[in-house]
């Protein structure tokens, strides 16, 4: 893996005021079709003699397949369209509902955050082959030229940045434990921070004195163009690479198993893995956390996450972009976050808790979610982006009266 040269101490960066935990949030209710996917898993359970013993993990790891919720929906045979259209309600598409999306941004500046894997790209049994298209690669430089745009993954920043390859954008790798600003600032941002800052600028050595606006310039001029901003978990990167290494080992037993160090997290993908398996990996993955209890597991779509047990997640790394970016407590700002995993509900969660974003979730089957709105693919996503786009664009075009 790429080896930084620079690292910023977590003490360089202050923490977002507004990053104390989370309050639980009550979630929507559940999808039919998340009912429908457990009493296909406990017909499995039922039926299933002769089956190793299956435990909690190894249900997770079958209600993430994509596989099991084609034959969960299967079981439902006529109920299914009808319980995707009572899902579609809920969580209506983006695109169908793009005017009223729009509309809610009148007066308002749109900050993009858009996960990678399965949003920019499709979803691929090999993850070292996740390509995003050129034409996603252009529609995200499009949005970046208007709006300030994210990128937030569970990748390892440095992989996703060579995938996007857009030198432009934000990245917060490792679920946000590892973010970095663009290498030169747009003109958006200087403006922002010539409006931020005193006049005249004050000396270097008395910029300490200014706190957040001296976060604002390090991230929106590029002054730590070859650092790295903010990485809150820097004291576990030892131990993520023990993990590595020791589950490399352990999984090799295991055919198709595929063990991804992404930097401050373990990434176990089972994709590839036969289901008889899953039972042997899972309690690889379990006796191998015993022995690190400052770690925790995550999971994601037919993949575990070995994360550090530290209160970060793709939420707050939201929270603290927006702040960096001096949005933090603005009323003008309009945040708009589009994923497809489980780990992007914590950013969803934040939106809603704010009372101020849109939350867009991509599936094509319905699922337990806190987003608003939905689209089915990375395809729809670049229809969305670059919809956006040329609304922007008709919007400056339009003369003010």
């Amino acid at each position: 893996m790429t080896k930084q040269s620079v690292v910023v101490p977590e003490v360089a960066v202050p923490m977002p005021p507004n990053s104390a935990p989370l309050l639980p949030y009550p979630p929507p209710r559940a999808a039919p079709g998340v009912a429908v996917r457990k009493k296909y898993l406990q017909a499995q359970l039922d039926l299933g003699a002769g089956l190793p013993l299956i435990n909690g993990w190894v249900e997770s790891m079958r209600a993430s397949s994509p596989t099991h919720a084609k034959a969960a929906a299967a079981l439902a045979a006529g109920a299914v369209d009808d319980e995707r259209a009572a899902w579609m309600v809920r969580h209506p598409s983006a695109l169908s509902k793009f005017e009223q999306i729009v509309a809610a941004s009148k007066g308002k500046k749109i900050v993009m955050f858009l996960d990678y894997d399965g949003t920019l790209s499709p979803i691929v049994d090999d993850p070292d082959s996740a390509f995003m298209s050129d034409t996603m690669r252009r529609a995200v430089r499009s949005v970046a030229k208007h709006f300030p745009t994210a990128i937030v993954s569970g990748r390892c920043r440095d992989k996703v940045f060579e995938f996007v390859k857009l030198a432009e954008l934000y990245y917060a790798g490792s679920h946000g434990m590892d973010i970095k600003g663009p290498a030169k600032a747009s003109r958006h941002n200087k403006a922002k921070v010539r409006a931020l800052l005193p006049a005249p600028l004050p000396a270097t050595a008395a910029l300490v004195k200014h706190g957040r606006k001296t976060k604002l310039i390090s991230l929106l001029c590029g002054s730590q163009a070859k650092g790295v901003l903010f990485q809150p978990a820097s004291e576990f990167l030892p131990m993520i690479e023990q993990v590595h290494d020791s589950l490399i080992e352990k999984t090799k037993c295991i055919p198709g198993a595929k063990v991804e160090n992404n930097k401050f997290c373990v990434s176990v993908h089972f994709r590839c893995v036969d289901e008889k398996s899953w039972n042997t990996l899972a309690e690889i993955v379990k006796a191998e956390l015993k022995e690190y209890p400052k770690l925790k597991l995550t999971q994601g779509r037919m993949v575990f996450e070995i994360r550090p047990t530290i209160k970060w997640d793709k939420g707050k790394a939201l929270e603290f972009l927006l702040e960096s970016l001096g949005f933090a407590d603005c009323t003008n700002v309009l945040p708009v976050y589009i994923g497809d995993d489980r780990t992007d509900e914590d950013a969803f969660k934040v939106l809603r808790k704010r009372g101020q974003g849109i939350g867009i979730l991509v599936s094509k089957y319905p699922k337990d979610t806190n987003a608003s709105y939905s689209l089915q693919e990375p395809a729809e996503v670049m229809d969305f982006l670059l919809r956006l786009v040329e609304w922007e664009r008709l919007s400056r075009a339009r003369p003010k009266w």
